[in-house]
C-alpha cells in the first residue's frame, strides 16, 4: 500500500470515528510510526485532519461548532466542573470570566454567591448575572462577534488591563499533553491572556474532549494558571507538567491528580 492509498484509508477511518491513532495505524498498514506520522502531517498540511497528541481527529473541531451546540456538549460534566470551580470562589470577591459554554455554567454556578463583583467580555454571562444577588457586574467594552455574544478585540483588551481582579475563569478549545493551552481565534486568546494577566488566582476550566483536539494560538502554559479543572483523569505527561509547574489538577468527582502545588 503507497503512501496515497494509506492516506485515503485514514480519512476513511475518520469518516466513521473521531480519532486515530498512530500507533494503531502502523500495526493496521505494517509500516513504521514515522511513516504514519508523516502521512499525518501530510494530511493536516492539507487540511483534512488536525493532528494531536497521538494520532489525528476529524476537522470536527469546536471551531467548526455552532455555539448552541457546542453548549450541549457534555452538558453533566460542564456542570460538575463548573460546581468544583464555584467551590474555589468565595462570596465578596472579584472574578473575570471569557467566553464559553464551561464558563456560561461557572456563572450559573455562582449564582448562589453574594456580593461578587464579574468581569466579562460574554455578554451572557452578564446576562444570566443579573438576577443574581452581585454586587457589581462590568461588562468588557470592545467589538462584539454576534455568533456567541463575545467582546473581542483590542479595545476589550485595554478595557481589561484597567483592572485587578480576585480570580479569573477560562475556558479553552485545546489542550496539548506537553501543557500548552491553546484556541483558533487570536483576537479571543488576546482577551483570555489579558484576562490572566490580571488576575490573582487563575483556574482553567476544560473538558477532557479538549485532548482530542487541536488549535493553533497559544493561550498559556500551565505553569501560568494556579489550577485545572477537567472531568477526567489527564495524560501523563500533562500532569508531570503541572506537577513540575505547581499547578494543581482537580478533577470533578473529587479526585485531584495532583498534589505537588501550594495553592490550597
Amino acid at each position: 500500500m503507497d503512501a496515497t492509498d494509506r492516506q485515503n484509508e485514514i480519512l476513511n477511518l475518520l469518516n466513521t470515528q473521531d480519532r486515530v491513532e498512530v500507533e494503531d495505524l502502523a500495526r493496521r498498514f505494517g509500516v513504521s510510526l514515522q511513516t504514519v506520522r508523516t502521512d499525518l502531517r501530510d494530511l493536516s498540511a492539507r487540511g483534512q485532519l488536525s493532528r494531536v497528541h497521538g494520532g489525528a481527529v476529524r476537522i470536527a473541531s469546536a471551531a467548526n461548532r455552532g455555539y448552541a451546540e457546542r453548549r450541549s456538549l457534555n452538558a453533566d460534566g460542564k456542570r460538575a466542573m463548573a460546581a468544583m470551580a464555584a467551590e474555589l470562589i468565595p462570596e465578596n470577591c472579584s472574578i473575570a470570566l471569557n467566553i464559553g459554554t464551561s464558563t456560561e455554567q461557572v456563572a450559573r454556578a455562582l449564582s448562589g454567591h453574594s456580593g461578587l463583583t464579574v468581569l466579562s467580555n460574554n455578554i451572557n454571562i452578564i446576562n444570566m448575572m443579573m438576577e443574581s444577588d452581585t454586587r457589581e457586574l462590568i461588562l468588557v467594552g470592545g467589538s462584539i462577534r454576534q455568533s456567541d455574544g463575545a467582546v473581542i478585540g483590542e479595545e476589550a483588551v485595554e478595557f481589561i488591563n484597567r483592572y485587578k481582579v480576585d480570580y479569573a475563569v477560562i475556558g479553552a478549545s485545546a489542550m496539548d499533553a506537553d501543557g500548552a493551552i491553546l484556541d483558533h481565534d487570536a483576537r479571543e486568546v488576546s482577551v483570555a491572556r489579558a484576562i490572566l494577566r490580571n488576575a490573582r488566582t487563575r483556574v482553567l476550566i476544560c473538558d477532557s474532549s479538549k485532548f482530542d483536539r487541536s488549535a493553533p494560538v497559544r493561550i498559556c502554559a500551565l505553569a501560568e494558571l494556579d489550577f485545572v479543572i477537567t472531568d477526567r483523569p489527564v495524560p501523563a505527561e500533562f500532569a508531570e507538567a503541572a506537577a513540575a509547574s505547581g499547578t494543581r489538577i482537580l478533577v470533578s468527582g473529587g479526585v485531584q491528580e495532583n498534589e505537588s502545588s501550594e495553592n490550597d
